[in-house]
Order: structure tokens, then sequence, then C-alpha cells
């Protein structure tokens, strides 16, 4: 209990003296993973609108692929991005290899499946009759296609919430394509882990109490998004 109480106020102190290097960890840490969850976003919600509205052959085994993805280990991740970013792999020569460009890319691959599984289920799960209704209006298949996220944006910002939610945690895939290089790689996740590798579990506390209230004010905002204008029972 002891370490607890000197972690939250070794948390506090180096937030209220703007600690130039915890502050320049957060930063990344942001950086990093809401750039892999909007990749993620660009990618995985129209991937997972076509999956649940179209029809083709070899679709239940892209299913099946994109629901395995859901579970994938990120050192599994982080490895394969490791062999191909390497400096003999394909795209060695672009030298990604420890830097955020290369956690971005990993953090992406990793909430990729993750933000289509729960974008396809949220569309799939809509009244069908809704498609003819729109349609039979005169609706454009554009305008199919937004009225249908309107009416699923429940189901897309829980997707939303969780691909973040997976990223912001992840620490395996960091390291190993990141190298937790200090100021330049070295995020929230990978800090933590190497101080509970140097046995210093008072500022591992620190750092993974900064981690949480970070998360939850990003998961709240979000939430908020989510619950606004729905209606609340009388």
């Amino acid at each position: 209990m002891d370490l607890v109480v000197q972690g939250a106020a070794q948390a506090i102190w180096l937030l209220v003296t703007f600690d130039p290097d915890l502050y320049g960890v957060i930063g990344l840490s942001l950086a990093v993973s809401l750039s892999a969850t909007l990749l993620s976003l660009l990618i995985g919600i129209p991937l997972g609108i076509y999956l649940a509205l179209r029809g083709f052959r070899g679709r239940r085994a892209v299913v099946s692929l994109v629901n395995t993805g859901m579970g994938l280990p990120p050192v599994v991740v982080g490895l394969w991005v490791s062999i191909v970013l390497w400096r003999y792999g394909p795209l060695g020569s672009l030298r990604l290899m420890y830097t955020p460009a290369a956690m971005v890319i990993a953090q992406t691959l990793i909430a990729l499946p993750i933000i289509t599984g729960l974008t396809m289920s949220g569309i799939g799960q809509l009244d069908p009759g809704i498609r003819v209704q729109i349609l039979s209006l005169g609706a454009t298949r554009l305008q199919l296609i937004w009225l249908l996220v309107c009416e699923a944006r429940l189901a897309i910002l829980a997707a939303v919430m969780a691909g973040f939610g997976r990223v912001i945690a992840e620490v395996g895939a960091s390291m190993m394509v990141g190298g937790n290089v200090v100021g330049q790689t070295r995020v929230l996740t990978t800090a933590t882990s190497m101080e509970v590798g140097r046995g210093n579990f008072g500022t591992a506390i620190a750092l993974s109490l900064i981690l949480m209230g970070l998360t939850l004010a990003v998961t709240s905002w979000l939430t908020h998004l989510q619950q606004k204008g729905r209606p609340t029972a009388q």
C-alpha cells in the first residue's frame, strides 16, 4: 500500500512540476496511439461496412481473418513488422525501424481488425428493412451508407474506444519496433515496463496511474460523444 501512495504522490509531483521528460513521453504516447487509431478508422470503417453490406466469393474467409486478427497477440504483429522494416527487409531502405512511424504501423495493424469487426457487426445488426426504406426514398448509395453509419454510431464509437484502448495499452509490439529509445520512441507503457524491470516500482506505479488517467480522459470523451443525444429513460 505504501508503494501505491508513493507512486500516486510521485505522479502528482511530476505533473504539477511539468517534468519535461514525462510530458514528452505523454505527448508521444498520445501522438502514436491517436494516429494509429485514426488510420485504423479510415481503413476499418469502410472495410467493415463493405463486409456487412456486400456478399462475394471468399467473404467468409475474410471475416474469419478479421475475427482472428481481433485476438492476435501484439508481439506477433511486432515480429512481422520488424521483419518487414528491418535493414535487410522489404522496406528496410525506408529506415523506419526504431521510429515513431514504425510504432504507428504496428499499432494500426493491431487496432484495424477490432474496428473492422465491430463496425461490421454494428452495421450487420441493423434491420434490413431500413436499407429498403432509405433506398425507396430516393437516397443515393453514399447517402445510404452515411445514414447506416449514423444508425450504427453507438457500435462504431464503441469500436473506436476498443481500438484506442487496445493500442494505448500495448507494450510488446511498441518495444519490438520502437526500441524504447529515450526521447524518441519511449511511451508510457514501455517506460512502465522498463521501470518494473529495474525494480523502481514507485516510478512504475506513477507512470501507470498517469496512463490510466490519460486513457480515462480519452474514453470518457468518446463515451460522451457516443451517448450524446441518446434518449434517456423517463
